[in-house]
Parts: structure tokens; sequence; C-alpha cells
């Protein structure tokens, strides 16, 4: 065994609030700073019975620069003076950027100058909110308070910091009697946050720490309104006929609540699905009873041909609602409403002892990514949104959350998009205080037990109901031991969660739940494409749930951005170099290993736009092998591969390394690796065995397919060519060999190309895929692994590719637009004379001032045409994000001239 990871330094994070949307013209990215805000709104509260209302904002201020008593900030008519205004879920900082205090932290090391002091007092955070009617019971419903806080009203104080404390508790306060008509004030006094103390969240090695280490409030403040009985706990118990999918059962649960002094008879009704549901419940005064009902009950709640979830890929994402009324006396005192799917989940450990993941009765290979929010957790649901589609462009089904469960809204987006997800907790700090000797949290006391149990138990009550959600992970580095695992499995049961739950990320144990049949023996920095196809370490075998070949450089687009010039002179200069916008870890703190081995495969870079060009051809042939690897071992008999986790899949700030797309949404060889390797019918070359294997991901099984393979030398010197027809591949991931590549091939060329193609039944081409390959292999030392890598100690000789002749290569590009939507069709054209292919042709959509238009899908990108071919991209975006300005594309190539051309 190697020693388990140590992923932590002194990490918390700082970024520049999502406030705005990426734009063309200016240029614009979520979070960049903007024009300062300049009020704090006050939310007026609705008077209907079950209205929710959330807080619109608030105003924030040090408590170092407030000497007024509680009960003065916290009152109606306070003068805020000098406070600074923020929305309705902000951390400090984030606020303080928004209000331009600070300049952008993405840029240069700027962040290291914000000075950590100021955020080590606790910080107000003020809002005022109106009320009409005073009849109706109001209570404050809230969770997301980093690290915690004390609660006043009206002058009051409501809760202390000991109570609201930890990030994922959820609070209920009746506040009626301090309500008044018209304008009433809360007021949070909120703690200074260390994730090594509390159970709240950090940022390990993901990227450098913000002075503030997320202290604020990050959730919605929601102001209830209702009468006497109150609906809470409202949810839905699905069981669903597998295999056969034909019926499901409904089991409709909700908690009802007597608040007033007297006893009541309430009426609940309501329907879930489409069924009628009704139920008569008397109540003495303050009690609370759980009301259930069953198909035995009621009839409707068993279903015929149900309307099945399903992730993207594999079927539709239907769902449905649960709508429920409280009344007293003919009036209404509450409501209540959830979404929810209908879906089977299942995930045995399968021979090997790897976790097998079934939905809905079909075995899935997890394809996924680990998510990162916004360094200061602002949402933004558009940004977010952009990122959900560009998982699904890449192939991707799965989306983990090592903490930093993200807001209701993220779920509801993975379920509407059908991205399955794995929330749980995080490692090495204080979630792991008590079992990770290697971790830097402090042990837990009693009062940290009560705290985890609330926090697990707000968040199955928050998640059961999402169908997107595989998994809760209840341990991340290290499993929890009895107590902790018996802490949330108690929380857990309570709230009839039903989907798996795993002990650990890493291939540990609990005692109650066994192994957990996940893995994490990395690799986290620089490994060759062939390190993937062994079943050992991190290669293609059994669940991985993180793991990449770490440093991800971005475009020469956006490292312009992000670094000074200075900065990326020694980039691409000085592979030893501190690389603050790396990672703060020591392991992680420079691109030495990946300079090396770009340097001894490729040459050495002779300048930036060398080094970035070639950053990209390694990265799309690494990236594209791992998921490749995983594809091709995912229905072997013995030691199959059951997911694997693409360590990260997007960064929360401007980044060099983990991320599949960077901050600005823009896309590097990474994700256009990724894009190729997971097309749903795929052929590809595997580094091992040297195979050609098709590897067909839909459901139905694909007949008359026929698989071509030719090896050339970089000046396009035919060396091999063979081609494999009449073939059937069977569906759900199912793979067949169609040839394996000589060992050999005549001429001196110690590098080559390998084209192939895939065709239908009716010639049509299906997939394309080319490899740039060595006869020298890269040569691997096993066993000098550690934890983060395994040594490369002799390169794969790819230099014969700088020797190719400069190819042209010609455009031809047109737009249509409707409904907001632009697509962009992009016709390129090998012109050549010669032999030679133009490879890794990238296509960039711009503006008129040559800046880029962000986000964007595209049908594929980064090809590669010999002379004579021509392929046909499109690439779809909101016209909205031209600004006005008319399209273009910049076209740039590994051996072809850079130009851009109109494409109006």
């Amino acid at each position: 065994m190697f020693p388990r990871r140590v992923r932590r330094l002194t990490v918390a994070a700082a970024l520049v609030a999502l406030a705005g949307s990426l734009t063309a013209g200016a240029w614009v990215a979520p979070g960049d700073t903007a024009e300062p805000l300049r009020a704090t709104p006050v939310t007026h509260v609705s008077s209907a019975a079950g209205a929710g209302t959330p807080l619109a904002g608030y105003a924030v201020r040090s408590t170092a620069e407030v000497s007024d008593p509680p009960a003065a900030v916290s009152s109606p008519g306070y003068p805020a003076t000098g406070w600074y205004p923020t929305g309705p879920r902000s951390t400090v900082l984030a606020a303080l950027l928004a209000n331009g205090v600070y300049p952008d932290p993405f840029h240069s090391t700027a962040q290291q100058r914000i000075p950590r002091a100021r955020f080590e007092v606790p910080w107000w955070f003020r809002s005022d909110f109106t009320v009409g009617d005073t009849r109706q019971r109001t209570r404050l419903d809230f969770s997301g308070v980093v690290s915690a806080a004390d609660v006043y009203v009206n002058g009051r104080r409501v809760a202390e910091a000991a109570q609201v404390t930890g990030a994922y508790t959820r609070h209920e306060m009746d506040v009626t009697p301090l309500v008044r008509p018209g304008v009433n004030t809360v007021a949070f006094r909120v703690r200074p946050n260390d994730p090594d103390k509390h159970l709240t969240m950090g940022w390990l090695d993901w990227l450098q720490p913000p002075p503030d280490r997320n202290m604020g409030l990050v959730r919605d403040v929601v102001v209830r309104r209702g009468g006497p009985v109150a609906l809470r706990d409202a949810h839905v118990v699905t069981e669903l006929a597998v295999p056969s999918l034909a019926t499901a059962d409904l089991t409709v649960k909700a908690r009802v609540r007597n608040d007033s002094g007297a006893p009541v008879t309430a009426t609940i009704s309501g329907t879930a699905g489409g069924t009628h549901l009704a139920r008569t419940v008397p109540l003495a005064a303050h009690e609370s009873r759980t009301v259930a009902f069953t198909p035995a009950d009621t009839p409707g709640l068993h279903l015929t041909a149900p309307k099945v979830w399903w992730p993207a890929g594999m079927g539709g994402q239907p769902l449905y609602d649960l709508e429920l009324t409280a009344s007293v006396a003919g009036a209404v005192s509450d409501t209540a409403h959830e979404t929810f799917g209908i879906r089977d989940v299942r995930a045995p450990l399968n021979a090997d002892g790897a976790r097998q993941y079934r939905v809905n009765g079909r075995r899935l290979l997890v394809k996924g990514g680990g998510w990162s929010p916004d360094e200061f957790l602002r949402w933004d649901r558009a940004y977010v949104e952009d990122r959900l589609r560009y998982a699904l462009d890449l192939g991707l089904n799965t989306l983990r959350l090592e903490g930093h469960l993200e807001p209701d809204e993220f779920f509801d987006l993975a379920d509407r998009h059908g991205l399955l997800t794995l929330p749980g907790w995080e490692c090495c700090d204080k979630w792991e205080g008590d079992v990770n000797t290697d971790g830097s949290g402090e042990p837990w006391t009693a009062a940290d037990h009560a705290v985890a149990k609330a926090s697990m138990a707000a968040e199955a009550a928050r998640l059961r109901n999402h169908p997107s959600v595989l998994s809760f992970l209840i341990g991340s580095d290290v499993a929890p031991d009895a107590a902790i695992e018996e802490t949330y499995l108690d929380a857990l049961r309570a709230a009839d969660w039903q989907a798996p739950v795993v002990p650990a990320a890493s291939d540990d144990s609990s005692p109650r739940l066994g192994r957990s049949g996940m893995r994490m023996t990395g690799p986290y920095d620089w490994v060759p494409p062939g390190y993937w196809y062994a079943k050992r370490e991190g290669g293609a075998t059994g669940f991985n749930s993180e793991t990449s070949a770490g440093p991800s450089i971005p475009t020469l687009d956006t490292l312009r951005r992000m670094l000074t010039p200075a900065e990326l002179d020694t980039l691409w200069r000085d592979p030893d170099a501190r690389q603050y916008h790396r990672s703060p870890s020591p392991v992680f703190g420079t691109l030495a290993i990946y300079d090396n081995a770009l340097a001894g495969r490729y040459g050495a870079p002779t300048g930036l736009t060398d080094y970035v060009r070639k950053a990209q051809l390694a990265q799309y042939e690494n990236v594209r092998a791992q998921f490749e690897a995983y594809g091709r071992n995912a229905t072997d008999s013995a030691e199959p591969a059951t997911g694997v986790v693409y360590w990260l899949f997007n960064s929360g700030w401007t980044s060099l390394h983990w991320q599949l797309t960077d901050r600005y949404l823009d896309q590097n060889g990474a994700y256009f690796g990724a894009k190729k390797a997971n097309e749903p019918l795929h052929v590809q070359y595997s580094y091992d065995d040297r195979s050609v294997v098709v590897v067909n991901g839909r459901h139905a099984r694909k007949h008359g397919l026929t698989a071509r393979a030719t090896l050339f030398d970089p000046d396009g010197t035919q060396r091999y060519d063979r081609t494999v027809a009449g073939m059937t591949v069977g569906g759900d991931g199912a793979r067949r060999t169609a040839l394996t590549l000589p060992a050999s091939v005549p001429g001196p060329a110690r590098t080559h190309l390998l084209r192939l193609v895939l065709t239908d039944a009716a010639g049509k081409e299906v997939s394309r895929n080319v490899y740039w390959l060595s006869t020298r292999p890269d040569t691997l030392d096993w066993d000098g692994t550690d934890w983060y890598h395994t040594p490369t100690t002799g390169y794969a000789d790819l230099k014969g590719l700088a020797g190719m002749t400069r190819v042209p290569v010609s455009v031809a590009a047109a737009t249509a637009s409707a409904d907001g939507t632009s697509t962009t069709t992009v016709t390129l054209r090998n012109t050549g004379t010669g032999r030679t292919p133009a490879l890794f042709t990238d296509v960039r959509l711009v503006d008129a001032h040559d800046r880029p238009v962000l986000p964007v899908r595209w049908s594929d990108n980064e090809v590669s045409l010999w002379p004579g071919e021509s392929v046909t991209l499109t690439a779809t975006y909101r016209s909205g994000d031209l600004h006005g300005s008319a399209p273009h594309v910049r076209v740039s190539g590994w051996n072809t001239p850079a130009r851009t051309a109109p494409a109006g």
C-alpha cells in the first residue's frame, strides 16, 4: 500500500463574485469585478400562507468597524452608512470584490495582497424585510452559515453561534412574537471560518486560499409565512419494478406540526404524480405527526407504465410533482412542493470488490469529473448551467462534489439535464479530524457529533428526491469510525434515504457498510498515456474516484488574461519555478514533472506559443487515453473498469491544473481529448497491446460497421493500411477488437501518425480518431510509484512532429441564428499539394476584435486532415454573446498557419 495521500495545506477560497455573464464584446467573465453594487434592497415578504420569500440581500461590515451594540445594529432604521451591499448569498470577500474594494484576485498574484487580518473577526450581515399582515406566523428558515452566527431580529437575539454552526445544518426559527407590521430587521453576526476547526468547507490543494476562508451566508435565508399548522419534510419514496420498469409504487410522507397552543384538526390534501391525496389529521397543542399515503390506502400511488428517469444518453428525464396543502377550518395554513423522479440505483460490489453502479437495471460506467464551485461560492445559475452543458458535451455522465455541496438549483439543473451527482463530505480537514491521521482537522467534540448528524439530516432531506443523486459518500480519503458512521446512517435512515451510501472515496472500509468499492490511487500529476491501460495503481480497473495527469495548461487567450508578461515568460522557460496558479501544495507547486515530459517527448519549447501548442497536443492525447482505457476495460470479464472521475472537471479560479474547462469556459486540448474519447460510438487505439477497438456506448447493438487503420510517417508516407468490414458490436458499452497493429513498420521514422476511421453500414463516417505514436514507448518506474504519480524514466520520441511541413487549410464559414441561438458552420479543407496532413487543426470562435466568444459547443475540434480531405464543424452559442459583433473563426494548427476568417 502507498501512503494515504495528504491533500491539504492551508487552503480556503477566494474568487471574484459571479455577477455577470460571459461576453464577447467586453469579454467579461462571470465573477469579474464589475460596477459596485449601489444599495441593499428591502425584501417584501408575501403574507400568503405557505409563502417562502428569500431575503434579497444584505449590508455587510466588519464588527471591528462597528461600535454600536447588536440591539441597535439589528433594529429597523439603523443607519448602515458605509456598509457594503451584497446579494442574497455571499461570502465577505465576495461582497468586497463586488463593491470594488479589491482588484480581480484571479489575475497574477493579486490575491496575495488582500489582508487576511481583516477577516479574523466577525462580520455583520444585516437585512430589512417588510411584513404587511402579522396574523400569520413568521419563521426564518436557512442553512449555509460559514462558520457560525449569532442571529438577531428587531433588536433581540434569537439564537447564539453555538446553536447556529456548521455550513450544512438547517435552522428554523419562529420569530412571530418579534415581527411587526412594516419594516423588520434580521442580522447575522457571522464568525470567522477555519475548516480545520469547523464542520464547514475548505479548498484543500485545489487552489490558493482566500483571506476570508468563505465566511458568510452562502445559501438563502427564507422568511416563511403560515397559519397554526406547518407542513414539513414532504417527500416521496419510490419503488420501481426492475428490470421490467412496468410499475412503480409511491409512498408520500410529510410531517404535520401544530404550532399553536390549542388542539386543531388539519386537512392534508394535494397530488403526487397526478394522484389525489386527502387526509384529516387531529393534532393536540404543539403536537407533530408524520402522515403517510401509500398504495394500500391510495391505490393511485401504484403506477403502471411510470415515466422513468434516466441519465443523459440512456433515456429521458421526466419529473413528477408533489403538491400538498394543510388547511385548518377551511383556510390554508401551509403548503409544500417537491419535484421527484422515478428511478432505481443499485451499487453492489463485483467479484473484484469494485463498486458497480446500475441504473434502472442497466450497468453504468461512471464517466465523471470533480466539480468545483466558484471560489467565493457566489451562485450564478446561467454560468453553472453552461458548465453542466459542457459536461454533457464531453460525454460525461457524473459530477462528484467533494464537500462544497451546491444550492438546490444545482441539483434541479442536474435532474433536468440528466447529469448524475456524487455528493459527499470532504477530506483532510475537520470532517476527518477523528479518523485521518495524515490530515489537519482537529478531533471532534460531542458538539461536533451533533453538528455532523444535523448536517447529514439536512442534506439527506434536501437531496433525497433528486433522481440525479447517485450516492452519498460519508467519507473521502478515510471512512468514518463506528460512532461517526452510526451518526450518519441514523440520519440517512430517518430521512428515508434510498440511494446507495458509500463509506469513502478511497479503498477504505467502515464497520457497518464494509468496503467502499472505490479507490484513490492517483495519479494527480503527469503520467504518459500508456499508464492508463495497466490494471494497477490508477489504471483502468475498478472505480477510481479521483484521478488525472495533473497539469492542464489553458489556451493562450486565457493565459494572457490571468498572468503578467513576466509570468508568461517564466511559464515556458523555467519548469522549477513556483506557479502560484497551480496549487498551494508543495507537491504541486511547480510544473517540473509535466514540463520535463513535454520537452522529453516533443522537444524543448522555443517560446510561449510553442509551449502552449505542445501542451494542448499532450493534454489531448493523455485525457483521451484515460477515458478510452476505462471505456475499453468496462466489459472485461476480470477486473473490469466500473468508474472514473477526472480530477477535476473545472476549477473555481484561473488555474494551471486539474481542469477540463477553465474559469472563462474556454476549451483546451484536455477538453477536446475527453470529448473525442467519450463519443457514443467510438473507434480507438490501445497503447498496451496495439489493438484497434470499437466501443459502443449506445443501448442498441450496431451492425455493418467498417474500421480502417492507416499508419503514416509525419511527412505523409503511408506505412500500413488495413480495413475490417462487417463488424457487429453489442450495446451498453460493449466492445469489439477490429485488428491489431504490427509491432513495427518499414522506414526510419520513430514517430508515426495513426488515422482510424469507422463507417456505418451506409458508408457514413461515424467516428474518426488520429494518434501520434512513437516506436520508443514511454518507460514507467512502477516501483517508484508514490501517491501522486508514477515516475517516467524514458520518454516516447514524438519529436518527429516538429519537422512536419506547413500545410495550408482553407476555411469557409457561415452563421445562422434563431431564437437567441447562433450556429456557425465551418468547413476546413487541406489544400496542400503534397502528402503531409494538417495535424491538430484548431478552430476558435471570436468576435471582430479577435476576442473569444464563450461558452461555445463544437461538434468536434482539433482535427487532422490529409491532403484533399475536408471536415465540416458546427459551433453553437448564444447570439447575445457576440454583443453586436460579427462572428469570425480563428484557425490554427500544429503545422497550419494561423488565420482568421469572417463567419457572418
